[in-house]
């Protein structure tokens, strides 16, 4: 079993973050694998929570470090990281993740999800024909996305937003939603009313706790359904 900490490189692209496997008997079904990306805070310990309930579960979840060892503890920090955050590298790196993971352990079917920017840059995986992914599952992420490049989408998405998210209006998320729809992208994007930006995460004010049990069972059965 490789270590938890990850500092390796797929195709010349560093591959670097906390990685967590499966223990005991194997799930049934195609072997799958999670890429878990980060809030604008980064590669913080409730994110590599997230991937041990993933491997629990069954799944090898890689968590792609792409502030590269570093953490913002306030809130200006974490937003002054994720403006300077280069997306496209930021992409590239989570793609090496994908053929590290295929490559190195055998994954034969695989899902992204992130939180916040992990949830812009998660739709923004999506949206790379070379990506390499049976799905995709958004947390508050998205809201710079038009309604051009949401159609090009293809493979299965999943969005779970707050109706009190001011960072992405009710508009953007019907939107996301509705282009999906048209263009015959199957989907499951809900809107959790009374929920904040952030309601995902345990440690934070905004948590909301019945809109994070919801959206777990209900990415559960979305990665059971698409990966497995």
């Amino acid at each position: 079993m490789a270590p938890p900490d990850v500092h390796t490189e797929q195709d010349g692209t560093p591959v670097c973050g906390y990685l967590a496997e499966p223990s005991g008997v194997a799930a049934p079904g195609r072997r799958a694998g999670l890429i878990v990306i980060q809030e604008w805070w980064g590669l913080t310990p409730d994110l590599k929570e997230v991937a041990d309930r993933y491997a629990a579960e069954g799944y090898v979840a890689l968590c792609p470090d792409l502030y590269h060892g570093e953490v913002a503890d306030e809130p200006d920090d974490a937003r002054k990281r994720a403006m300077m955050l280069d997306r496209e590298r930021a992409v590239e790196e989570i793609l090496a993740g994908i053929r590290w993971l295929r490559a190195e352990h055998g994954v034969e079917s695989i899902g992204v999800t992130g939180f916040c920017v992990g949830g812009s840059l998660t739709l923004e995986v999506a949206l790379r024909p070379d990506a390499g992914i049976n799905a995709a599952h958004a947390y508050y992420g998205g809201g710079q996305l038009t309604e051009e490049q949401v159609a090009t989408i293809t493979v299965p998405v999943a969005g779970s937003f707050g109706s009190l998210d001011e960072s992405i209006p009710r508009a953007q998320v019907d939107m996301i939603r509705a282009t999906l729809e048209r263009v015959g992208t199957p989907n499951d994007v809900v809107m959790y009313e009374g929920a904040r930006h952030a309601f995902f995460n345990p440690t934070r004010p905004a948590h909301h706790a019945e809109a994070a049990a919801d959206s777990w069972r209900r990415a559960l059965d979305w990665w059971f359904r698409h990966l497995r």
